[in-house]
């Protein structure tokens, strides 16, 4: 998705948050040459006309759009594929950005769940020692080709699985979007002193998109994801919380390709998805679009910033 935030490279409108998924996300500075670049023409002795009769390109279709997002690869967290077909606002926070200025300064760190790397290989400067793990196969491949020439080690490991490392290994961990924080391992690898550094999906995020396909979801399932929460559960496991924020993003979808691509690359929205299985639905979504424009959702996120005693 176009990215209103070009510092963060991976998001639902990048990736989306566009953006984004979108930041989703995760580039829209239009590029041309400056007026005083373009060569000198001679004057013409030949009046222009007033404009220039033009014809508007006719809508593409539905069987175009879906076969072209379902030819799309999906692997790693680039989101350069939604540029002009979905936007995402971003948090004000600025993640990438953020995150940057922490590993600037750390000494050993470890970042989790870093999809293809793309947030990771943003940052200018990375600590002496720099870890990253990732679970999904085709990201750990794509990672470890982004990363490994920074000196990146980047290792595979299941998101529910304990961090392979020792006690105390690091004085920063960062992820973007973990799937499930696991505050209790966070803890016990960070040092005293440490900061976990992250920013986590919010509940019911992107949900008008998950409903439209599924129906509306049940309560235990739309607060999840609540940052009151995940707060308890840091605290739970000894951290402190030095900082806690939350924000609540639009989302715009401007074609139905769009969503088709959004819900292959991030696969837990719609389980199971397959444009085979919802034909009839993303057919009307299609026909919801055309008439009535973009369809709107809205994205939530949380940063965490917590300390280890």
């Amino acid at each position: 998705m176009n990215n209103a935030d070009p510092s963060d490279p991976a998001d639902p409108a990048r990736h989306a948050a566009p953006p984004s998924p979108a930041e989703h996300a995760r580039h829209a500075e239009p590029s041309g040459s400056p007026e005083h670049a373009k060569p000198s023409k001679a004057p013409s002795t030949t009046p222009a006309p007033l404009s220039t009769p033009t014809v508007a390109p006719a809508p593409r279709g539905f069987d175009d759009l879906v076969a072209e997002a379902e030819a799309a690869p999906t692997a790693g967290w680039d989101f350069s594929w939604f540029e002009g077909r979905a936007t995402e606002a971003r948090p004000s926070w600025r993640y990438a950005e953020a995150m940057a200025r922490r590993l600037a300064t750390a000494s050993a760190a470890l970042d989790i769940q870093t999809g293809g790397g793309e947030v990771v290989a943003s940052a200018a400067t990375l600590p002496p020692l720099m870890v990253a793990t990732e679970g999904w196969p085709a990201n750990v491949a794509k990672a470890t080709a982004l990363l490994h020439p920074r000196g990146v080690a980047v290792v595979a490991s299941p998101e529910d699985a304990p961090l392979p490392f020792a006690d105390g290994a690091f004085d920063l961990v960062t992820s973007r979007h973990p799937v499930q924080a696991h505050f209790d391992e966070i803890a016990r690898v960070l040092r005293p002193g440490g900061t976990y550094f992250a920013q986590h999906v919010g509940p019911a995020s992107v949900f008008e998109v998950v409903e439209y396909f599924l129906g509306r979801q049940p309560e235990e399932v739309r607060n999840g994801r609540r940052p009151d929460r995940e707060r308890a559960e840091a605290e739970a496991a000894g951290l402190e919380v030095v900082d806690l924020r939350a924000e609540r993003l639009r989302i715009e979808f401007f074609d139905v390709g769009a969503v088709v691509h959004f819900l292959r690359k991030v696969v837990w929205m719609v389980p199971g998805f397959s444009v085979e299985k919802y034909r009839p639905r993303l057919r009307e979504l299609h026909e919801q679009i055309q008439e009535q424009g973009p369809f709107v959702a809205h994205s939530t996120r949380h940063l965490f910033d917590l300390r280890k005693p």
